[in-house]
């Protein structure tokens, strides 16, 4: 393999002008011969630069509006000839085939036509034929061409040809053909995807195509030995937690992105609603509270579980104030997340420079369809999102006494947030707040037996005459195999209890809910988080 490989002819085809001109003049100001194509042509001429057009390489014109130009063998002869092989050389002579030693590509804005909910026409003109071919060609080798597929790899080229007067290296053309192949890789998934989902409809196409652009590397994954990065999808998708602002704090682990997310989805579920606070610890939420006013939710939120909050994360659903900023301030608090956060606030967040403060800007759909993705050990496995919803008048009451209207209220409150804690799931509410919650047990019993102990031990802390499972709803993120959970509910004061239903023992835990004087509503959705 050559390892130096100076730059005399290089062809230019891009989509984004971005530094256009001046890498030209940096390129004709070494001598290098510009070969183009249409507006990318008429852009370099703009700028003063001569410009061959590639129609007097190939002599042939562009046709078919620009479709049919660069698929020619002398376009992909000067690409694909191994210089240094007799016979290549040879019939790169007899064709006159002249060589190209830098190619300069980025694609037809696919992503950017379908995000902006351009027709079907429009989207199928904008998949690239000609670049990707050009991209594939001189990355396939690249021990003679160098290929560049994003302006902002211009300035390191530009700082190639410096070092070696002209040239490119082995060890560089090596790195660019790296990103020219991923390139082409996400280009080629989005259209997949395009056609998989949005223009044929599929849920789970035969060849599933996933990839993602590299935002950020973490600090460390789950536990300090292990590394982690941050990846953004590459194609239209609904922004979140990972496009948020970072206000102030040191850097993110893969933990606080995590943990951030659950809170995140969590806070979105009260969009446009009444203020609320979510606060999570270990992708938990530990407690969760609706108020008059921010404060007063987070007020609600961290009287649930006070010491499970601290460390934790907090979300809210609407912009964060300075008295609720100066209020989280008080106890030690690893991440806010905010649509946003005012002057105040941030002034407060600002005298706590380890806290990391990401602003969203919005929240996102929480009933948003999408697919979720877990690897396992050989293989993936994919599932819709759990965007499915229960209003009250889904709801089946199946016990003797009907739910007050606050009990309905309450009941369905406590199921919003079961959804989001790890099963086996029990959450206590009332009145808009959170009173116990127990997640992630083997048994169901557990789960409830712990909600009420969280809420006792908050009773005595704060000195309140009984603990506020007393009176609460009490919700199950899927039924009660036996009546014994419903029963520590009930022990625990709970007056309503929401869940699926569908037992074999339903009939059982109902006789059971009737004899405690409890109100019990029937979902038939029941939402196992994992």
């Amino acid at each position: 393999m050559t390892d130096t490989v100076q730059i005399r002819r290089a062809l230019l085809s891009v989509s984004d002008k971005t530094g256009l001109a001046d890498l030209g003049k940096a390129l004709a100001a070494r001598g290098v011969e510009l070969v183009s194509t249409g507006g990318t042509a008429k852009a370099l001429r703009d700028a003063g630069l001569d410009v061959k057009d590639i129609s007097e390489i190939t002599d042939f014109p562009e046709m078919m509006d620009g479709r049919v130009k660069t698929l020619h063998p002398k376009v992909h002869g000067g690409l694909l000839a191994v210089r240094d092989n007799p016979e290549h050389a040879k019939a790169m002579a007899d064709h006159e085939i002249g060589a190209i030693d830098l190619v300069v590509v980025n694609l037809y804005p696919f992503e950017a036509t379908v995000a902006k909910g351009a027709d079907r026409d429009e989207i199928i003109e904008n998949i690239d034929i000609g670049g990707p071919s050009m991209v594939r060609s001189a990355a396939k080798n690249h021990a003679f061409v160098a290929i560049v597929t994003d302006p902002k790899d211009y300035d390191g080229l530009l700082a190639e040809l410096e070092t070696t007067d002209g040239g490119t290296t082995l060890a560089f053309r090596k790195l660019l053909a790296a990103r020219a192949y991923a390139q082409t890789a996400a280009y080629d998934s989005m259209i997949a995807q395009w056609f998989a989902f949005a223009d044929q409809g599929l849920e789970f196409p035969e060849m599933l195509s996933i990839n993602g652009r590299l935002g950020t590397e973490l600090r460390y994954g789950e536990n300090p030995h292990q590394k982690a990065a941050l990846y953004t999808p590459v194609g239209p998708f609904t922004k979140g937690l990972a496009q948020s602002e970072q206000v102030q704090g040191k850097e993110l682990s893969y933990n606080n992105y995590n943990d951030a997310d659950a809170a995140f989805e969590l806070a979105a579920e009260f969009k446009g609603q009444d203020p609320a606070v979510v606060i999570v610890k270990h992708a938990n939420p530990c407690g969760v509270a609706q108020g008059s006013s921010l404060l007063e939710a987070w007020q609600g939120a961290l009287a649930c579980d006070d010491v499970s909050a601290f460390g934790g994360i907090v979300a809210v659903n609407t912009t964060l104030d300075g008295a609720t900023a100066e209020a989280i301030c008080q106890i030690f608090t690893e991440v806010v997340v905010a649509p946003d956060a005012d002057e105040d606030a941030r002034a407060f967040f600002a005298k706590k420079k380890n806290l990391r403060l990401l602003l969203t800007g919005d929240l996102p759909d929480p009933r948003r369809a999408g697919l979720l993705v877990r690897q396992i050990t050989g293989g993936l496995l994919v599932q819709n999102r759990d965007n499915g919803a229960i209003g009250f008048d889904d709801l089946k009451v199946v016990t003797k006494r009907a739910p007050t209207d606050q009990e309905l209220k309450d009941c369905l409150f406590a199921w919003t947030v079961a959804r989001h804690v790890k099963s086996n799931a029990i959450v206590y509410a009332k009145d808009g707040v959170t009173a116990g919650i127990g997640a992630g047990q083997m048994n169901r019993r557990d789960s409830s037996r712990i909600a009420a102990m969280k809420a006792a031990e908050a009773a005595e802390k704060f000195g309140w005459a009984q603990a506020r499972t007393v009176g609460s709803a009490v919700a199950s993120d899927a039924f009660f195999p036996f009546a014994d959970g419903l029963l520590a509910a009930a022990e625990a004061g709970a007056t309503a209890v929401i869940q699926p239903g569908g037992s074999i023992r339903d009939d059982e835990v109902i006789a059971a809910a009737d004899e405690a004087g409890l109100a019990m509503v029937f979902t038939g959705m029941r939402h196992f988080k994992h």
